[in-house]
């Protein structure tokens, strides 16, 4: 317990899912080990993180009534954002001001490269991430995004904001470390002049069970998909997949809600893809989501601009092999041994792709336990919390050696401060 670490991470709430969820793992673990001061805000309506945190030093606000019923919108866009960098940047200053000293400050959320730290420049060793997003879809699937929300469009505005945007920029620049949650995130990032980059994915597991060996011989192959129904997932493409399957013994379960979930529906009814064929389940709670994965001889997710790996993870934990497209967090979390990684470019060929790689598995139960062990393996070894700390541990570490002495960090605090009181912060020109 002897680190002193600030922790930035809005929207903390283990009872929630997302970032919100993603938050809290990492408060909750790094707590275990270090003396944690927490920043966050709180949902309205939510447990606050003090009460669920209790061996935690929080600060805390709550966030903005306005846009708390359009969740989406919030989601993605986190209004609350702006007046929580504002408060805490002011609570930061003061804490040094009365002579409070951090080893370091790490902000794991928010994930998208849209927000500046408020810790960044003043003084305290800071690493940021992992980050993601950023990435853009094919240009052969324009045509058919216009069923997402409007304000999913505004993403497109990142890679300019990391080009242009100063408080941003200096963010990442001036930051010991940023952690992407991917090997893409340095292409996004390559106009910035980072100190250090690190991959590192933003989630992890608690736990695997035992490994399953699935039965062999000739039966009907299940094929799962677990996630939301926009249409960067691949869903159409998979139902697409699917009709071009129609020799073959196989069934697919869809699990998860959203705006394309109609869509994938009526394709499935045009296709003449029968409901015994394609099971949409909707959205199910997550103590449900085991029995999908224990019955399931496939797990296939063609996701085409997803940033992060954890239903991979999950899949890998019940010893599936995987069919994922390598672009983004899910081709980063896997390996040759236990998936198929596919190239994407329109949805013609996303779903011949798919239907080849679903052929080829559906067709070799050998196969497709090989690779669910091989996949079972991976995860165990790389893809749990603690590994996640003893990585994050030593990244610390490894910046308080490239410091120098801890202490000496200090020493930095009156003098930036001083410059601040002049206006001469260059994170808050612009």
């Amino acid at each position: 317990m002897g680190r002193k670490l600030l922790l930035i991470a809005p929207t903390c709430d283990g009872e929630d899912v997302g970032e919100a969820w993603v938050s809290y793992q990492w408060a909750s673990r790094l707590a275990e080990r270090a003396d944690v001061t927490l920043l966050t805000y709180h949902k309205r309506g939510a447990r606050p993180a003090s009460v669920q945190l209790p061996g935690v030093r929080v600060i805390e606000w709550q966030e903005m009534a306005l846009f708390t019923r359009a969740e989406r919108l919030n989601s993605m866009l986190k209004p609350s954002y702006v007046p929580f960098y504002f408060r805490a940047r002011h609570w930061i200053k003061m804490a040094l001001a009365r002579g409070e000293t951090f080893d370091v400050a790490h902000q794991p959320t928010p994930v998208a490269m849209r927000y500046p730290s408020p810790a960044a420049g003043l003084g305290i060793p800071l690493v940021i991430g992992p980050v993601g997003g950023a990435l853009a879809s094919p240009p052969g699937f324009a045509a058919e995004e216009g069923s997402n929300p409007w304000f999913m469009r505004l993403r497109a505005m990142d890679r300019y904001r990391l080009q242009f945007d100063p408080l941003l920029r200096a963010s990442f620049e001036t930051a010991d470390c940023v952690l992407g949650i991917a090997p893409y995130v340095g292409e996004a990032l390559a106009s910035l002049s980072l100190k250090r980059l690190d991959f590192l994915s933003e989630t992890a597991l608690d736990s695997v069970s035992e490994p399953i060996v699935r039965p062999g011989g000739e039966h009907v192959v299940k094929l799962l998909y677990v996630g939301r129904l926009v249409r960067t997932k691949g869903v159409r493409d998979l139902v697409r997949a699917m009709h071009l399957l129609a020799d073959l013994p196989v069934t697919l379960d869809i699990v998860g809600d959203g705006p394309d979930r109609s869509i994938c529906e009526a394709l499935a009814e045009e296709l003449g893809l029968s409901s015994d064929r394609i099971i949409f389940h909707g959205w199910q709670p997550k103590a449900a989501l085991g029995k999908f994965y224990r019955q399931a001889d496939v797990f296939v997710f063609p996701s085409y601009r997803e940033p992060g790996g954890n239903v991979a993870l999950e899949a890998m934990s019940y010893s599936l092999p995987l069919i994922v497209v390598d672009r983004g967090g899910p081709g980063s979390a896997v390996t040759a041994e236990c998936a198929i990684r596919l190239q994407v470019s329109t949805p013609e060929s996303l779903a011949r792709e798919v239907a080849e790689s679903i052929r080829r598995l559906a067709a070799d139960a050998a196969l497709r336990n090989r690779m669910g062990q091989a996949a079972y393996r991976h995860v165990k070894a790389t893809g749990l919390w603690s590994a996640r700390i003893q990585r994050i541990e030593a990244i610390y570490d490894e910046i308080a050696a490239s410091r120098g002495i801890v202490q000496q960090v200090g020493a930095v605090y009156p003098e930036q401060l001083s410059q601040e009181a002049n206006g001469t912060d260059g994170l808050r020109q612009r």
